[in-house]
């Protein structure tokens, strides 16, 4: 694939600083080695940095020409609680930690077009760089956001990249509407009452009981959700009991997770579950409560912000590499903190299907999250040529 610009000669470095930060994965709010590479890096290229937002977050400020508009463009830092399984040379360096998301490869694509911006100024405003930490669970973007990323670094727009394991590298989804589900976890605890596993008529059997809790929550997204709506509800956790194998526990916790693009189907899904765990324990004698906690909320791209991105797109990698229509995903992410605060657009670009991993790799798929993934280095270059064009036309 020919490429508008060639960063060939800034690519041993960019390749240099992505490794680098793969070795050393640092977990959320723990950014400290990589938010000083980020600041250093576009200090040395005449960025304006500013620390501490969002407790480890680093923007960069560039300016050119009169312009009144400002793009912010966000990439995020943070590692994952993984071992990695991987034994080539860049492996992370601390045991229970690893970069398994590509957040490095995100980091350093952002860095590449900062580089390049800064020794091309062919656009007019104000870029602003948002490297973010704590995306994994943490809402370092919401983070960001609260120590007043908007109001002191104002942007007309916002847009992220994401890299997708299984889409051609050369290939790009962005579409209108959802592309992350919103996040949400839930805790159930069952009383019933203890006794001798001989004897189940002296109890009530937390276990029983939740174990039609778990068969009837089934029954929300089959039979309370329209058919055009996407929901998911998960129970992955069900504690109960000890090491005796003739007690009938007093109790039982069961915890997981609920995931919808609309708030309203969030709201149906908690009063459904809400129903269902009251009155089943009711019903069989016990009593339940459930904690219903919400996380992230739905990424919802900005109708005329993707259209704009996959037209930039279109020019870059030509229409067919560009997926309008690509599935949403029920996972979640937060940047849909900074979307609900500005218009924009949440992209992902294709990792491939994991032939890019050196012979060391650990014969795992490479998947997001997984300890045998690596971030594919051929999309540095992609990824910074779409940064640098989305600028140029934003900021013409």
């Amino acid at each position: 694939m020919k490429l508008p610009l060639d960063l060939t000669p800034q690519l041993p470095e960019i390749t240099a600083v992505r490794r680098d930060i793969h070795a050393h994965p640092e977990l959320s709010f723990n950014e400290f080695r990589t938010s000083d590479l980020v600041a250093e890096k576009l200090a040395s290229w005449g960025i304006e940095v500013t620390r501490g937002l969002g407790q480890t977050g680093v923007v960069g400020r560039l300016r050119n020409g009169n312009g009144s508009k400002a793009l912010g463009l966000r990439a995020d830092m943070d590692a994952l609680p993984i071992e990695e399984r991987n034994q080539f040379a860049h492996r992370s360096q601390h045991a229970g930690r690893m970069h398994a998301c590509g957040h490095d490869g995100h980091t350093a694509m952002l860095l590449a077009a900062a580089q390049h911006l800064s020794q091309n100024r062919h656009f007019n405003g104000t870029v602003h760089f948002i490297f973010q930490p704590a995306e994994e669970g943490g809402a370092g973007g919401k983070a960001m956001v609260d120590d007043g990323l908007f109001t002191r670094f104002p942007c007309d727009a916002v847009f992220a990249l994401h890299n997708w394991p299984g889409l051609k590298v050369g290939q790009f989804a962005v579409k209108p509407g959802p592309m992350m589900a919103s996040s949400n976890e839930f805790e159930i605890r069952i009383t019933g009452k203890g006794a001798h596993a001989a004897m189940p008529e002296l109890g009530i059997d937390p276990i029983v009981v939740g174990s039609q809790i778990v068969t009837a929550l089934q029954t929300l997204v089959a039979r309370n959700l329209k058919p055009t709506d996407t929901g998911v509800v998960t129970v992955t956790q069900f504690h109960a009991g000890g090491s005796a194998t003739n007690v009938i526990p007093v109790e039982a916790v069961l915890r997981g997770t609920a995931r919808a693009f609309k708030p309203e189907v969030v709201d149906l899904i908690e009063a459904g579950m809400r129903r269902i765990v009251e009155n089943t324990a009711a019903a069989l004698g016990a009593s339940a409560q459930l904690d219903f906690i919400r996380n992230y909320p739905a990424t919802i791209n900005d109708p005329a912000q993707a259209e704009f991105a996959a037209c930039v797109l279109d020019d870059l990698v030509g229409p067919a590499n560009v997926l309008r229509e690509h599935d949403p995903s029920m996972g979640s992410e937060d940047f849909s903190y900074l979307l609900q605060q500005r218009p924009g657009a949440y992209l992902w670009i294709g990792n491939g299907d994991g032939a890019h991993r050196s012979a060391g790799h650990g014969l795992g798929p490479c998947m997001l999250h997984n300890p045998s993934y690596d971030f594919n280095d051929a999309l540095l270059p992609l990824g910074a040529n779409f940064w640098i064009k989305l600028v140029e036309r934003f900021l013409s």
